[in-house]
């Protein structure tokens, strides 16, 4: 191995760590599951695993050992990605380790403007969604909304579904549960930002409501 290719692996290595660290960054920010050093550590370890996979497969197919990084990495992101009740939260962050992932191996394989188009590209995705989201996309939102009322007070359930509806734009009920002297009633509803205020005063100056959550 010559002092040129061991000296261009260390350029790598390098692209791959600021690569890394401009992924990570923005997840560092929002504080999610998998940070800066997580993020910069995915990226860097991709650039080995394809250095190692070009320089070792001789006359053979270079990306064999890089092949697999595809795979595995799946399992680092599903591990980031969680559901809490009808939420499903960590999608993003996943969708970040895959791209740091690409953009690692596309450095070890020394495709390095490319991997650094991708990154910019990934970056103004990631930093623009929101503002396309809010000024494009339709404003009402769908949220799913359990409301804990006393068994005795069945009867006043479809008065407080047809005040949730007037204030939202739709609500749907999907659910009914009993448990001991209370019955958990699950809807959902569509409603915009602007409505979610009145929807939780009224939600909180409701005295027939035991509890109530989003």
């Amino acid at each position: 191995m010559s002092e040129h290719f061991e000296l261009l692996d260390v350029y790598k290595a390098l692209f791959s760590v600021a690569a890394g660290l401009i992924l990570g960054f923005e997840r560092e920010m929002k504080d999610k599951s998998a940070g800066l050093k997580t993020i910069t550590v995915i990226c860097l370890g991709s650039t080995l695993f394809s250095i190692l996979s070009y320089k070792l497969s001789g006359v053979g197919d270079p990306t064999r050992i890089a092949s697999y990084i595809v795979s595995g990495i799946g399992f680092l992101g599903a591990g980031v990605i969680f559901k809490e009740g009808f939420n499903v939260y960590g999608l993003t962050t996943a969708g970040v380790i895959w791209i740091a992932a690409a953009v690692g191996m596309s450095i070890g394989f020394g495709e390095i403007y490319m991997a650094f188009t991708f990154l910019l590209a990934a970056m103004i995705v990631i930093n623009t969604a929101k503002y396309f989201t809010s000024s494009l996309m339709p404003q009402h939102h769908s949220k799913i909304l359990k409301l804990k009322i006393s068994s005795e007070n069945f009867s006043g359930k479809s008065g407080i579904v047809s005040e949730i509806a007037n204030i939202a734009r739709e609500a749907n009920e999907i659910g009914l549960e009993k448990e001991g002297e209370s019955l958990t009633l699950t809807l959902e509803i569509f409603i915009s930002a602007k409505e979610l205020g009145r929807l939780e005063d009224y939600l909180v100056k409701n005295r027939d409501l035991q509890y109530f959550s989003f």
